[in-house]
């Protein structure tokens, strides 16, 4: 040690003990010296944490598979199965769904038939543990050399996974998961019901899933008897079902199948000769579907059905409420209805919610678009049965006079329709001839709550806009929420929910404990006392029927919608008319054209029910052309007859409603003859 100067400086002495002498510090470790290594101890604790790490991390993803990807999920179908829609009497009226059947067992299945799939899908199939790292790295290579087809690595392990517990995303994550669930998978599996499970579940085209279901559909027999070539096919169709299916692209199934059996030999599973003797499969379809795949009302019952349809391969009947002889009324009075370019609607239910008809639009083929339970529309006047329902609840009567002047005061300021007021008039003539007047007061008199409430008891579930104009039915709702809401006063019991499948009738107790509420009869006959009014002497007059018919028509501004929405016997019927793009009709209105519909289709479905049709004109005098003669002429009214006499005169003679008409003109002027009673003079009729 040096120095300032450079001369060596001399070692530092250690001072004696108790002379207060200090030793000098010992000099600091360099920054370049090396960590002291740690005890061996230290390193297996480490190791021992990564290890617990890696335990605890393993158990949560198998207790996340065991919440996510339960193992009885690879058993059930993975798309709904076909159901088969039923009327009330048994009739087939629609199917839907994925044409599955029943799982196979690989030990019943011919050699052949496993080895082709196999060969072209997963040759280590029996070697590998869920995932085989020399196919990808096969594939790999194949894709980036750009040699034929796009290959790809996935086990058959890994597409059992993908297929019955992952959605089709394309992602690292989901490949992640796809591999978790093959190793889970071979854990808890054998071989053979893997390989079952995935025969079971495959998608063949055409809506086939299953080996069953495809063996069926393009061979008509069962898997455990096809033969090679049609082994061969069907192993080919996996990879692009759509694009390989036999009945639309025969070359190219065939050209598939050729390298189903090629693969077949590189594996050992088939002699060149014997793979290059193999035929052709030829299709064999004897099964066809006879049946639609949707109507409106297929449609609506399908949603149902499946909540009540069991978790099986097989195609399953579900019978519904549909009335096959009111279903075909509804499309002919429909088809009947003039009403130009627009759409209609019709809907029949029991008064217990029961849908026996349904008309979801003109064409079901040009549009699927169900009017009934999906179009949200104004109802119109229909409405205001809520709003007299909430004026009688709060203690009126159809008896209880309103006013039916004009309001010139306030906002909102309605008319009637016809520009016509009465000034005082009862509930039922308010409600009969539908007066906006009158039901906008109601509405303010007993309050928008009163209001609001009455229409969600009768079943109303769309949001109704707090306004006035409520009342004359400015919120839009469905036609089944509507129809099902006069139900509710046809039975006398609210809500009543409308369904497509049959329900049991609930015993007592549930009667007691259940969500329904009575209507009471008092405030059922008074409601029924202003439907009745509508139809006997009001707006409904064309929905007459010769038995009691109630019911209200409906007409929105501009006459976007028209409606007749009512019940008779035990039948109740809802109708609308419109226009999807809500331009106005022309010419139609809610007392028109759907008010006939109604009426035609009750009077058909209905026995006995069919209005008095008016009594035929009798039959004409025949005509005397002689110069001199009687010329008579029938002209519509009872015993009427035009005479030109000798001299000249002319008589006419006829019956009008029962009183005999005698008149004469003559060159004397023109004589009335009155009969003994017959008055000479009438009441000016009230202009309906």
């Amino acid at each position: 040690m040096n120095d300032a100067s450079g001369a060596p400086m001399a070692s530092p002495q250690p001072l004696p003990y108790g002379h207060g002498w200090i030793a000098p510090a010992a000099p600091e470790p360099s920054s370049l010296t090396p960590a002291p290594v740690p005890p061996k101890s230290a390193r297996w604790r480490w190791i021992r944490r990564g290890l617990a790490a890696f335990l605890l991390l393993f158990i949560l993803i198998i207790g996340w598979l065991a919440v996510t990807a339960p193992m009885s999920k690879s058993l059930e179908p993975i798309a709904p199965p076909r159901l088969t829609l039923l009327a009330a009497d048994g009739t087939p009226i629609a199917e839907n769904g994925a044409i599955m059947a029943e799982p196979v067992k690989a030990a019943k299945l011919p050699r052949h038939v496993t080895q082709a799939f196999l060969a072209i899908e997963d040759r280590r199939f029996y070697s590998h543990f869920g995932i085989d790292p020399r196919g990808m790295l096969r594939a790999f290579v194949a894709n980036i050399r750009g040699v034929g087809p796009k290959q790809g690595g996935s086990t058959i392990t890994q597409q059992l996974a993908k297929i019955t517990f992952l959605t089709p995303e394309r992602n690292l994550s989901r490949k992640a998961r796809e591999m978790l669930i093959a190793f889970w998978l071979e854990a808890w599996l054998t071989k053979d019901e893997i390989l079952e499970r995935y025969l079971s579940n495959v998608y063949f085209g055409e809506n086939i899933y299953g080996l069953r279901a495809a063996s069926l559909h393009y061979f008509y027999r069962q898997p455990e008897k096809l033969t090679l070539a049609q082994s061969a096919m069907l192993a080919g169709l996996v990879q692009a079902p759509s694009r390989l299916a036999p009945t639309r692209n025969p070359k190219a199934a065939a050209k598939r199948a050729k390298m189903v059996l090629n693969a077949m030999v590189a594996t050992g599973a088939l002699s060149e000769e014997a793979a290059r003797a193999v035929p052709v499969a030829r299709l064999d379809q004897r099964i066809k579907p006879v049946l639609p795949t949707g109507t409106y009302f297929a449609d609506w019952a399908m949603l149902q059905a499946r909540d009540v349809a069991d978790e099986s391969y097989g195609t399953q009947k579900i019978k519904t409420t549909l009335d096959t002889r009111l279903q075909r009324i509804a499309r002919d009075v429909v088809g009947r209805g003039a009403m130009g370019n627009a759409q209609v609607a019709l809907v029949a239910m029991r008064p217990n919610g029961e849908v026996v008809a349904m008309i979801g639009g003109r064409s079901y083929s040009a549009s699927t678009f169900n009017r009934v339970t999906q179009a949200r529309r104004q109802p119109g006047s229909t409405f205001k049965l809520f709003v007299y329902l909430a004026a009688l609840r709060s203690g009126m009567s159809p008896d209880t006079m309103v006013d039916d002047r004009l309001i010139e005061t306030g906002e909102y300021r309605p008319r009637n329709s016809n520009d016509r007021y009465r000034g005082q008039i009862t509930l039922k003539q308010a409600f009969a001839q539908s007066s906006n007047v009158a039901a906008v007061r109601l509405y303010q008199q007993v309050g928008s709550k009163a209001v609001v409430r009455a229409a969600q008891d009768l079943g109303v579930r769309s949001p109704l806009l707090v306004d006035p104009s409520l009342a004359l039915g400015t919120s839009g709702m469905t036609l089944l929420e509507l129809t099902s809401a006069y139900a509710a006063v046809a039975a006398g019991n609210w809500p009543v929910k409308p369904h497509a499948l049959p329900e049991e009738e609930p015993g007592l107790i549930a009667r007691l404990i259940g969500p329904q509420r009575r209507l009471g009869s008092g405030l059922q006959s008074d409601l029924e006392s202003l439907l009745r009014a509508c139809v006997a002497e009001g707006t409904g007059r064309a929905a007459a029927l010769r038995i009691p018919a109630y019911g209200k028509t409906g007409t929105t501004q501009d006459s976007r919608d028209a409606l007749f929405v009512g019940y008779a016997g035990d039948l109740v019927v809802g109708v609308w008319i419109g226009n999807d793009d809500n331009t106005p009709l022309k010419g139609v209105n809610g007392g028109g054209v759907p008010a006939r519909i109604w009426r035609d289709f009750m009077a058909r479905a209905i026995k006995g029910s069919a209005p008095i049709a008016p009594a035929k004109p009798k039959p004409s005098v025949p005509v005397d052309e002689s110069p001199l003669g009687n010329a008579q002429f029938p002209i519509g009214i009872d015993d009427a007859s035009i005479s030109l006499g000798n001299d000249t005169s002319l008589s006419v003679k006829a019956d009008i409603g029962g009183i005999p008409l005698d008149v004469k003109i003559g060159t004397d002027g023109v004589k009335v003859n009155s009969p003994q009673g017959a008055g000479t003079g009438g009441e000016k009729q009230p202009r309906r």
